[in-house]
């Protein structure tokens, strides 16, 4: 048996799911070691992290960030060096929870090498799913989702076959709006929005979950993980997020798994498995009573599930040109730019104007995205 740490390299390291791996790291006795951290503005934070968890490689993105100057530790800057930082022999896990679609390079770069990919930035499978999963084929590198809701499909599908496969249900929270009107949804504001019921996240996945635009996205991240067709993917409405997700197979069953809302689960589940151990995690306190509700989504009041059933069978350059326009469209809501109630709506309208590639290549999916936020830029300025 191995019984060396696994080494990893934890992309986006000061940001939520950043700091709640490291956190896993500090709690696992030894199992890793940290051998590169990649940040992109927060160099107070990178630097703490850097005493406490001693990698050989820095990677800072953001090359008008600053400096780090530092004898113990390699500091190297931009994007092109952290997609060869991660092809380094030493890293077992390449941690990617990089925001955006910032991250797809760096997930190619580690999946080009073999490498296993806890991925926790669904963009990469949003732009790119179909190229990422051909990389992954070719070279035999592996996808381990890191999201609470992929996460726990993947745990789920280990009971029964992928022909026995009925449906696979995604669960969402509902956000902040689930029994808001149409009147009311044109009148939130980025303090409403940003006001989460459940779970701590940054701002621009916090607002995603608002719109269920999240959703939209793991619903395409899901068709490429399970490779499944869209038509057996499901979204529902569980406001207590304990109820991640939940597999039907062909005979009724169904199965689900539970836990309270910590990211540390999935992060620890991705980077340990098959194995399980004793998590830092939140656990269910089944001496208390609990309530467990389903809902079905509205498609009038939150449209955007239909829009990533949509973008998911169609694949190509579709994920690539409706993600800028969504991360467009939500940077311009946070700088009160746009409504709240524009954000899908404009996202549906840049998808119908763009030429659609069915097979893009890794420079097609970026003159896609290119695209894709110069006319969502050009549409909001109208």
């Amino acid at each position: 048996m191995d019984c060396r740490p696994k080494c990893l390299a934890v992309l986006g390291s000061t940001g939520s799911i950043g700091r709640s791996t490291l956190e896993v790291v500090a709690a696992s006795q030894g199992r890793f070691r940290v051998s590169l951290l990649s940040a992109h503005n927060n160099l107070a934070l990178l630097e703490k992290q850097i005493d406490e968890f001693q990698p050989e490689i820095v990677v800072i993105t953001n090359e008008n960030a600053g400096k780090i100057h530092r004898k113990d530790v390699k500091i190297l800057y931009g994007a092109d060096a952290l997609g060869q930082s991660v092809q380094a022999a030493d890293v077992d896990i390449v941690l990617s929870a990089i925001v955006g679609s910032a991250g797809l390079q760096s997930t190619i770069c580690a999946l080009e090498s073999g490498k296993t990919v806890a991925l926790a930035n669904k963009e990469s499978l949003v732009v790119g799913g179909g190229l990422v999963t051909t990389i992954a084929e070719k070279t035999g590198g592996r996808i381990i989702p890191v999201d609470s809701e992929h996460s726990a499909i993947w745990q789920c599908l280990k009971s029964g076959k992928q022909t026995e496969v009925e449906k696979l249900i995604l669960t969402a929270s509902g956000g902040p709006f689930r029994r808001f009107s149409l009147q009311e949804l044109e009148k939130v504001t980025v303090v409403d929005a940003l006001a989460h019921p459940t779970w701590s996240m940054g701002q621009k996945i916090t607002v995603d979950s608002a719109t269920l635009m999240n959703k939209a996205l793991e619903i395409i991240e899901a068709r490429w993980l399970f490779d499944v067709p869209v038509e057996k993917i499901r979204v529902v409405i569980h406001p207590q997020s304990v109820v991640h997700s939940m597999v039907e197979f062909i005979d009724g069953s169904v199965v689900a798994q539970l836990s309270p809302p910590d990211m540390r689960l999935p992060i620890q589940w991705a980077l340990d498995c098959p194995d399980r151990f004793p998590s830092p995690a939140r656990k269910v306190d089944w001496t208390e009573i609990q309530r467990l509700e389903f809902l079905p989504p509205d498609p009038e009041r939150f449209p955007a599930i239909d829009l990533g059933l949509e973008v998911a069978r169609l694949g190509g350059t579709a994920g690539a040109v409706m993600n800028a326009a969504n991360e467009v469209a939500v940077h311009a809501f946070l700088s009160h730019q746009l409504p709240f109630h524009k954000i899908t709506s404009i996202c549906q309208f840049i998808l119908k104007q763009h030429n659609y590639e069915r097979t893009p290549t890794f420079a097609q999916l970026l003159a896609a995205d290119r695209w894709g936020r110069e006319e969502t830029k050009k549409c909001i300025s109208r």
